[in-house]
């Protein structure tokens, strides 16, 4: 069964959960310019940038998609410890990628400036990268 990415409007409890589990083991740096996990999730889910990649009713890898003219911004990507490295964030980026370009727009990474871990990604997966400036 291949994972669904789709937009977050509304999140049932066991949504809620799985977003907790996805962003406990982040790095602080992740969460800019929001304070904590608690922050992204309640902000993402309430201005509806929140998307999230769902593999049997569970969520195992969200991200924040702002969506603008002819940029979109893919930001705060995250896969749940225990399932990363299984194509999870590619799938969460290619369907954003795909989203983007239906509208007419491209997508870039959106992370703070000095963060390896962000321009590998992002050389990975062929994708611009903006520096968030506090």
């Amino acid at each position: 069964m291949p994972i669904v990415v789709e937009s977050l409007k509304e999140a049932t409890y066991q949504d809620q959960q799985d977003l907790q589990k996805i962003y406990r083991d982040a790095p602080q740096w992740l969460f800019a310019p929001f304070a904590s996990q608690v922050q992204l999730i309640e902000a993402c889910l309430g201005d509806g940038s929140l998307i999230a990649g769902r593999f049997n009713d569970r969520l195992l890898g969200a991200a924040r998609l702002q969506r603008h003219q002819n940029v979109w911004l893919l930001s705060q990507l995250c896969v749940r410890k225990i399932t990363r490295r299984r194509g999870v964030a590619e799938r969460l980026v290619d369907e954003a990628r795909k989203m983007a370009n239906n509208a007419g727009a491209t997508l870039h990474l959106l992370a703070p400036a000095g963060h390896l871990e962000a321009r590998a990604l992002a050389a990975k997966l062929k994708l611009a990268l903006d520096e968030l400036t506090t």
